[in-house]
């Protein structure tokens, strides 16, 4: 399987803000009102970072929010859906509850008018064992060696991994990653990034010594050049960045405009040297959500209609 893919799904937002039911797990969220200059700075940075993915010859798909119904986080799509080459779709248990109502049917529609579906996984019961999986949050993968990267959170429960690791005849290296503070990092794909021929990862959250040290030793099995971040970086998203593709299979890099510039000049060196860089302020977005770039993009490697 193809590490990237050119086509993307991502929700514009109809009624963003700080969600009170997710700020427990999540550290990198501040609090903030859900008043209308935070909608309309947030829906502002959407559509910027999507003209910005366009222009770099992204194919993007958006699908608006409905107006009703409590779901500040529907920006986040890659949580709760994931779709595979083979035509599979997995949707994927929430932590929070308002969080549970994102996974909507007419999203799934909408996906598949253009693009073949077949089977359709629901993992979702789990949650009524209080066991949770976030998709692409709680997983990085990578594909072309049938491997996913996760760090232990409350929302990244083993035996929902497993579940899935079955289906997808994948493995895991499962470890555990802290913050400053020592708190439990929520989601993956906030301390690590893994792309074609880079990996960007904050190494020093990963304990103990040994796992940080079995996470660089694996990503150096399979040929990743690793950009090592520190937590600062971290801090401001650097790790939560994609790797996409355009329409000739060329590298994209997606990442908001705060983690750009946190990059040192040999970082960016490296990744503007593997492929185009796009990115756009994501300010609000990354402050009330306590998530970014990577976070808005589902992957779509799902066979395109003809």
């Amino acid at each position: 399987m193809k590490q990237t893919t050119h086509n993307i799904v991502m929700v514009r937002p109809a009624n963003f803000f700080s969600n009170p039911e997710t700020s427990g797990s999540n550290r990198f969220q501040k609090p903030g009102q859900g008043d209308a200059a935070a909608q309309d700075s947030a829906r502002a940075e959407f559509d910027g970072y999507v003209a910005a993915l366009r222009a770099a010859g992204v194919s993007v798909l958006v699908i608006d929010d409905e107006q009703q119904g409590n779901t500040p986080d529907s920006i986040f799509p890659n949580n709760w859906i994931s779709m595979h080459p083979d035509g599979r779709v997995f949707l994927y248990p929430m932590e929070a509850p308002n969080r549970r109502r994102e996974r909507r049917d007419s999203v799934i529609a909408r996906i598949r008018a253009g693009f073949a579906i077949g089977e359709l996984s629901d993992l979702s019961a789990f949650e009524a064992e209080g066991k949770f999986l976030e998709g692409t949050g709680s997983m990085v993968f990578d594909h072309a060696n049938r491997l996913a990267y996760v760090c232990l959170s409350s929302r990244s429960h083993p035996e929902v991994l497993t579940a899935l690791l079955m289906q997808l005849d994948y493995q895991a290296l499962v470890f555990d990653a802290v913050d400053r503070g020592g708190a439990a990092i929520y989601h993956t794909n906030v301390m690590m990034a893994v792309g074609s021929k880079l990996a960007v990862v904050c190494l020093e959250s990963i304990q103990p010594a040994s796992a940080r040290q079995r996470v660089r030793e694996q990503l150096q099995r399979h040929g990743k050049q690793i950009i090592e971040i520190d937590y600062t970086q971290m801090e401001n998203f650097c790790g939560n960045v994609i790797e996409l593709a355009d329409a000739a299979g060329n590298a994209v890099f997606a990442m908001s405009s705060r983690a750009w510039h946190a990059f040192t000049p040999q970082q960016q060196a490296m990744l503007a040297a593997n492929g185009t860089v796009a990115h756009a302020p994501l300010d609000t977005i990354e402050n009330l959500g306590g998530g970014g770039a990577r976070c808005m993009v589902a992957e779509n490697f799902l066979p395109q209609k003809q």
